[in-house]
């Protein structure tokens, strides 16, 4: 018989908040990731013309937390978006100077050599 102060089992709920795409092309792993309401969207900014294209972006989706363990996993990763960029900066994997804003939107690049 349980009491009133019966634990609970608790779920822990991750958020999906961006989709990744992976591929490997010889020894580069390639990541693309962008937050989900970007995907499929163009952004414009002057001559910039930037599209957030399904056939590269749409793969799986992931919280923000999975999508960076990935980029730390990858050689080459392109990503747009606020959540994604701004968690990359914080986790010390893309300096604030080298992110470009399209109309607003963070846009990064990881190259590892």
């Amino acid at each position: 018989m349980r009491g009133k102060n019966a634990h609970k089992a608790v779920l822990e709920v991750k958020t999906v908040d961006a989709y990744i795409n992976v591929r490997r092309i010889g020894k580069t792993v390639l990541l693309a990731i962008c937050d989900v309401e970007l995907l499929g969207k163009t952004l414009r900014d002057g001559k910039i013309t930037f599209e957030i294209r399904e056939d590269f972006y749409k793969g799986l989706m992931v919280s923000v937390e999975e999508a960076i363990e990935l980029v730390k996993q990858s050689t080459v990763v392109n990503m747009v978006g606020r959540r994604i960029v701004e968690k990359a900066i914080e986790e010390g994997l893309v300096h604030p100077e080298a992110v470009l804003k399209i109309s607003g939107v963070p846009h990064a690049q990881i190259v590892k050599m």
